[in-house]
């Protein structure tokens, strides 16, 4: 009989590609992998790993066994999921996550609802930037992830992903009080090829789809500071060190110093939620998405974003 968490481990080395990354993957040490991987050999009495330089590759056997894991594990998911339908409570543990100003602006009142809703539910949450909050849902480390794209930059989705909208965020430039934009209806951001910008951290995806645009309205951006969080952005804003775009999302409460002038190229987010396809008839999921959506729609209503 093949162990499952064995088998687990094993979808997660191919996943990865490496023990370490297994290892990080199933939030175990590499030692632990190392042993239920030794464990899984002797059980199937084949050798499913051989060495590969200082790491490891999959045998021929190993590569068999983990495409039958991934389907294994699909199908106990999938048999969770029609169980849980089946029984049609709320109950057991949810994990989710969101970016970081989805999870400030949306989380509180979309886990308040679940609690009080649900109190039999356990949800557990985290803030993880979009490409990580897929990785986990595909691994199945998580359960549901709140990510976004941009109008012009889709966010590609890995197979097996089912998503849900949740709003659209529409987004401005920020500038400094004195800056000589400030007093204008609406600007393109052509006009801001001199300017420095206040952008996000190398290689997350909202700082690709800033160069990217920019560089589409014929400008080479010159970045001048960094900032994971909107409200870190604004402030330096504020301290009249650049420009930045700020979504309507996690914008509030707004610093002093700081205009928000309207873009002619209207600029918006999409920001949904995603989930793995084999876990769509769980009831939790569906209810955490129920909660997501009314708390986006919250939002969405004057006076209602923060």
């Amino acid at each position: 009989m093949l162990n499952l968490e064995r088998l687990r481990t094993l979808d997660a080395l191919a996943r990865h590609g490496s023990v370490s990354g297994a290892a990080e993957a199933l939030h175990v040490t590499t030692s632990a992998v190392s042993q239920q991987l030794g464990k899984l050999e002797r059980e199937v009495d084949q050798q499913l790993l051989a060495r590969n330089g200082r790491g490891v590759r999959l045998t021929d056997a190993g590569r068999l066994l983990a495409e039958h894991a991934s389907r294994i594990l699909s199908q106990v998911e999938l048999a969770q999921s029609d169980l849980e339908a089946h029984r049609g409570q709320v109950v057991g543990e949810l994990r989710l996550s969101a970016f970081p100003t989805a999870a400030r602006g949306l989380f509180p009142a979309a886990l308040a609802a679940l609690r009080a809703q649900h109190p039999a539910l356990r949800v557990r949450s985290s803030e993880l930037e979009p490409e990580t909050g897929i990785a986990g849902v595909v691994r199945g480390d998580l359960d549901l992830a709140v990510v976004l794209d941009w109008y012009n930059k889709p966010m590609p989705l890995p197979d097996g992903l089912v998503k849900a909208p949740l709003l659209d965020d529409p987004a401005e430039v920020a500038l400094p009080v004195g800056h000589r934009l400030a007093e204008c209806d609406e600007v393109d951001l052509g006009e801001f090829a001199e300017d420095e910008w206040i952008t996000w951290g190398e290689g997350e995806f909202c700082h690709e789809w800033l160069m990217f645009t920019l560089r589409s309205r014929g400008v080479e951006p010159i970045v001048g500071h960094r900032a994971a969080e909107t409200h870190t952005q604004l402030n330096l804003v504020a301290a009249g060190l650049g420009v930045c775009i700020a979504p309507l999302l996690g914008r509030h409460p707004m610093p002093e110093g700081v205009v928000m002038v309207p873009l002619k190229q209207r600029v918006r987010r999409h920001v949904y939620v995603v989930w793995r396809a084999d876990a769509d008839r769980r009831p939790s999921i569906r209810a955490a998405v129920q909660a997501l959506r009314g708390a986006a729609e919250a939002m969405s209503r004057p006076g209602g974003v923060s």
